[in-house]
């Protein structure tokens, strides 16, 4: 099916009218700025550097290599599935309506929790990660700094400062914003690109191919402790599996900015799929030079979590490539957060705008002078930045973000997967045809083996965690949320009675229909 690669605003408008919603935010995103801001949280050297000792504890070269390839085969199967119902239902609200729509109010609630909480802990990690990356690549080997003492204050202050600049640029439009997420895109391309070079030129001991084709059990002692008892080869492999699924997610960014993309029903599956492609290929080639630079797998493996710094850092590079290529990695990891907190942004303002959090009337609101939701950009900030504050639930909840993602990226696929043909008729013009329902199912499938692999020591907490949300969620639906939330308008008649609530929305923040 050909279909025209751009539309005017007043389509899009049209679109989003017709799902009972107003254009409230600045629909200024262009498709390349949709599938850069997806790129930029997923951010091959934001996971794809700090999650390597994982692979390394659990697979050795085998599991940074080919395991990356499979579990990025994977997440292009999900992105490929949210892309048909994003393509279908454009929204800001994203995997939180599109549940709504195809499988009930309780099934959207779900899902907007789940998917908020992993929102929150991308930013939240990520931002942990800037400090750490920063601590380990600029102020010691650069500045000279002696970081041995610093601690829970220190990290403390860094992530205030990071998240709170973080949310200045956000709250200053989606115009700022996206000039920082185009830049990124283009950013993690090249560093990822000289990094990748740098690690083959001064690193690499010769082409073996065997050490990315051989799986090596390192879990135990072999692994440093990371994995901190010997288990089977089947269990090593898919606790590493978390080493590319960790890194690539928040992919449904693109989806969240929807409502600020022009022909954003071609331009949302678009950037989904590319921004998980090139993530795949450019992360494969750069795990497959780290792979290559160590001197000793067996050696590297036991370095536990201090694997790619110590391959780093006695790599006989240039001392002001390798200062660059640090600062540069901050950076990455720092727009990667930013992209984040946009993408969290969205979420809790659309959950919002059909009453779905407590304080629902503030985080709903749009500013009419930067166009963008800025109570709910604050709230992120504050809740992203408390996340951190309380380390036993911070470590659990940081490693097993992915884990909620991917959750909720597989609820409104599994809705979709009973209702297509049935009561979901209406499609958007990017369609997996025969695809879907196999992709769907493997979807389910996949996520329930991510789901045993992310309870897994030393990520076991989760089950509890997991447990006690699955409980409170449950409890609450039935307890009030389900006299209370209405959910977003689904049907004629609901759509209808929004007209009115539509015109005075957008008459709030000037826009003309």
């Amino acid at each position: 099916m050909t279909t025209p690669d751009h539309t005017d605003k007043s389509e899009d408008t049209k679109i989003l009218h017709s799902m009972g919603y107003a254009q409230e935010l600045a629909r200024r995103m262009s498709g390349f700025s949709n599938f850069a801001i997806s790129f930029s949280i997923i951010c091959i050297l934001a996971g794809g550097i700090t999650s390597f000792p994982l692979a390394m504890a659990t697979g050795s070269g085998f599991e940074a290599t080919i395991g990356w390839v499979i579990g990025g085969v994977f997440a292009l199967v999900v992105a490929a599935s949210l892309g048909q119902i994003g393509s279908a239902y454009p929204t800001a609200g994203g995997l939180y309506h599109w549940s709504s729509i195809l499988g009930g109010r309780g099934w959207g609630w779900a899902t907007a929790w789940i998917n908020l909480l992993g929102l929150i802990f991308v930013v939240a990690s990520v931002n942990v990660g800037v400090y750490l990356l920063f601590q380990g690549l600029v102020a010691g080997p650069i500045f000279g700094w002696d970081t041995s003492a610093w601690g829970f204050w220190q990290q403390t202050a860094a992530v205030v400062l990071i998240t709170v600049t973080q949310g200045l640029f956000n709250h200053l439009g989606i115009k700022t914003t996206t000039m920082l997420t185009d830049f990124s895109g283009y950013l993690i391309l090249v560093v990822a690109v000289v990094l990748t070079l740098t690690f083959l030129i001064w690193g690499a001991h010769g082409f073996d191919l065997a050490r990315l084709t051989t799986f090596v059990n390192t879990t135990g002692d072999a692994g440093g402790g990371y994995v901190p008892t010997a288990r089977t080869a089947l269990v090593a492999f898919l606790i590493g599996l978390l080493y590319p699924l960790y890194t690539i997610t928040g992919f449904d960014a693109s989806a969240h900015t929807a409502e600020e993309t022009h022909n954003a029903r071609i331009a949302v599956p678009r950037g989904m799929i590319h921004a998980v492609l090139w993530s795949l290929v450019f992360g494969f080639v750069m795990a497959v030079s780290f792979v290559l630079a160590s001197p000793d797998l067996v050696a590297t493996a036991k370095d536990g979590g201090n694997a790619w710094f110590n391959l780093f850092n006695n790599l006989p590079a240039p001392t002001w490539l390798k200062a660059l290529l640090g600062v540069a990695i901050v950076l990455s990891n720092y727009l990667c957060a930013l992209a984040g907190l946009t993408s969290t942004s969205r979420m809790i303002f659309a959950f919002s705008r059909d009453g779905g959090l407590p304080g629902s009337s503030l985080w709903k609101q749009v500013s009419p002078t930067w166009r963008t939701p800025v109570p709910a950009i604050w709230l992120g900030v504050v809740l992203s930045i408390a996340a951190t504050l309380y380390s036993p639930a911070f470590a659990a909840l940081a490693a097993g973000c992915a884990l909620f993602l991917y959750v909720s990226y597989a609820m409104p696929i599994a809705a979709g997967l009973l209702a297509e043909g049935k009561s979901w008729t209406e499609f958007g013009p990017f369609r997996l045809g025969i695809w879907s329902k196999p992709f769907a199912i493997i979807t389910v499938l996949g996520v329930l083996v991510l789901m045993y692999a992310g309870i897994q020591p030393p990520f076991d907490i989760l089950i509890n965690y997991a447990i006690g949300l699955i409980v409170l969620l449950v409890v609450l639906w039935f307890a009030v949320e389900n006299r209370r939330f209405q959910g977003p308008p689904i049907g004629e008649a609901a759509i209808a009675k929004r007209r009115a609530t539509i015109a005075a929305a957008e008459k709030a923040v000037g826009e003309s229909a």
